[in-house]
């Protein structure tokens, strides 16, 4: 069968199992979550969805250097709003840290990071955003750009009482544990039947909050992960407050599903869950196998077709299992904490792809506006210290090691960017170069010219005292893996391993004899290659 008409099958499997039917979604707008249902019927509601976000660092969607990456805010947006095709009233929650990547920018930096902040903001709107925290990473162009997005927010030590059917559901916030009991408290005072902590600290800090005497929360999210790496993983520890840690920078969603008894009374998890979880858990080990797999460097085309339609498939298995509402006893008021990775193949919402689409094409307009207004050259560098000069320089002396290099994918980098239309994107550029913002680099995106593409430099650095004095003390002969992580790091070449790919780059006069390719030839009659 096709791939697409697999997936389009497997996808009317999810859409069956978890009770959705219709095609045509339209988001609601926040803090109606019964719209289109009668008051009686809303009333009368037999529980409610909540999705939370958190952490999401500026992230649009994933920066598509490999395949099958997960995140999106569109895939996201598709998400909630299939949840409210069913009866059931939904919220989304954002719990913070998601305008930005950084503290503090750059100047060059400013243009499009505030444009970014704005289409996440619209993306939210866009998705029916019922409230959401703040954090630092808010906060990065200042308190009175975030407040001008418009967007509902809950300060830090306060409530927001959301209605979801017969219930109340309050949201509070907090940046210390202390702020986080006494507004939990005040939740329980003023009617909340289920509460939603969002803690401003890593899940380590969440767990111990979790401890404290007198907390009221039902769920605790932390909204901020501790490390870059520390956040490549959903976790949820379950205690007596489960805690929760959504992977970062937009990757997945927490789903909290409400089932309501006869009479309203305390949460408790629901039974179960840890069979799901086991489930889950062994759908996405097969997952990330078969996707380290599809990822292989020349890997043949017919194989990795196959392999992707399996792991299609997979990802409808886990989507039906993580989307279908969980079993519900009349007579317990439950809850149940799951996880919805943001997959490659789950489909995005058409209105908020045309938004990222729309970013896209704006934001590298104005980058290069930018650099031709305001751009300033790279420094030169310091008495003593290497600069770039361009691969011609080395072509000089080492001719025989470009066939090598002109046949890889170093060679296209740039190629790749301007492909996608994101050749003027700050997040992309500097992996797509050769010298981003180093001496005698590149600094502005408007002057890239003649150093496209990852090139001699930036494996070997600087060339410019070896290329006057050539010797081995002044280059580097052999970059090792510490080198290529820089780029190849989880975030853009999550399968990267450097065994596997460095083949790839090494050839006869590139690491290897000039006639490596005559095995036959006695060792002692082969020309070394140049260093």
């Amino acid at each position: 069968m096709p791939r697409p008409v697999l997936v389009a099958a497997l996808w009317g499997l999810v859409l069956v199992l978890g009770g959705c039917r219709r095609t045509d979604p339209a988001p609601r707008p926040p803090e109606t979550p019964e719209a289109g249902a009668s008051p009686t019927a809303a009333a009368s509601s037999p529980g409610a969805i909540l999705f939370v976000s958190a952490d999401t660092q500026g992230y649009l969607g994933p920066c598509g250097c490999s395949e099958n990456m997960r995140g999106g805010i569109a895939r996201a947006a598709f998400q909630v709003s299939e949840a409210r095709r069913g009866a059931l009233p939904v919220h989304y929650v954002d719990g913070g840290n998601s305008l930005f990547g950084e503290k503090t920018l750059k100047p060059g930096q400013v243009p499009q990071e505030e444009l970014k902040a704005k289409a996440l903001a619209d993306a939210m709107r866009m998705m029916g955003l019922s409230v959401r925290a703040t954090g630092p990473l808010d906060d990065t162009r200042g308190a009175a750009f975030r407040q001008g997005l418009g967007l509902p927010e809950v300060a830090d030590g306060a409530v927001k009482l959301l209605p979801a059917g017969p219930r109340k559901v309050g949201v509070v916030a907090a940046d210390s544990p202390e702020q986080l009991v006494a507004a939990s408290a005040k939740a329980r005072s003023d009617g909340a039947d289920f509460v939603l902590g969002l803690l401003d600290a890593p899940l380590e800090e969440a767990q111990k909050a979790a401890e404290l005497p007198g907390l009221a929360v039902d769920v605790l999210v932390a909204t901020r992960s501790a490390s870059e790496l520390s956040g490549e993983q959903n976790r949820l520890v379950k205690a007596t407050v489960p805690v929760v840690a959504p992977q970062s920078k937009g990757r997945s969603l927490v789903r909290v599903d409400l089932s309501y008894a006869k009479a309203p009374g305390s949460f408790s998890l629901q039974k179960g869950q840890a069979d799901l979880e086991r489930e889950v858990a062994a759908l996405e080990q097969r997952t990330a196998l078969l996707d380290k797999e599809i990822n292989l460097p020349g890997i043949d085309p017919k194989l990795k077709a196959l392999k992707q339609g399996k792991r299609d498939e997979l990802v409808a298995r886990k989507q039906a299992l993580v989307s279908a509402p969980p079993a519900a006893s009349p007579d317990v008021n439950g809850f149940t904490v799951r996880f919805v990775p943001l997959e490659s193949g789950l489909p995005s919402l058409p209105d908020a792809q045309a938004l990222v689409a729309r970013y896209d094409s704006e934001v590298g307009k104005l980058n290069l506006a930018w650099a031709k207004e305001h751009g300033q050259d790279c420094p030169a560098p310091a008495k003593g210290q290497a600069g770039f000069v361009g691969n011609e320089p080395c072509r000089s002396c080492h001719e025989e090691s470009f066939p090598v290099w002109e046949k890889s994918k170093h060679h296209h980098a740039w190629e790749t960017l301007e492909e996608v239309g994101k050749q003027h994107h700050l997040n992309c550029v500097g992996c797509h170069v050769t010298g981003w913002e180093q001496p005698d680099g590149v600094c502005r995106l408007d002057k890239v010219a003649g150093r496209e593409d990852v090139g001699c430099e930036s494996c070997h650095g600087p060339g410019s005292v070896h290329a006057e004095e050539p010797s081995a003390d002044n280059i580097i002969a052999s970059p090792g893996e510490a080198l290529c992580v820089t780029c190849h790091n989880p975030e853009n070449s999550p399968h990267f391993d450097f065994a596997t790919y460095l083949p790839r780059i090494l050839g006869p006069g590139h690491g290897k004899p000039l006639d490596a390719a005559s095995p036959d030839k006695p060792a002692d009659e082969r020309k070394p290659a140049k260093p």
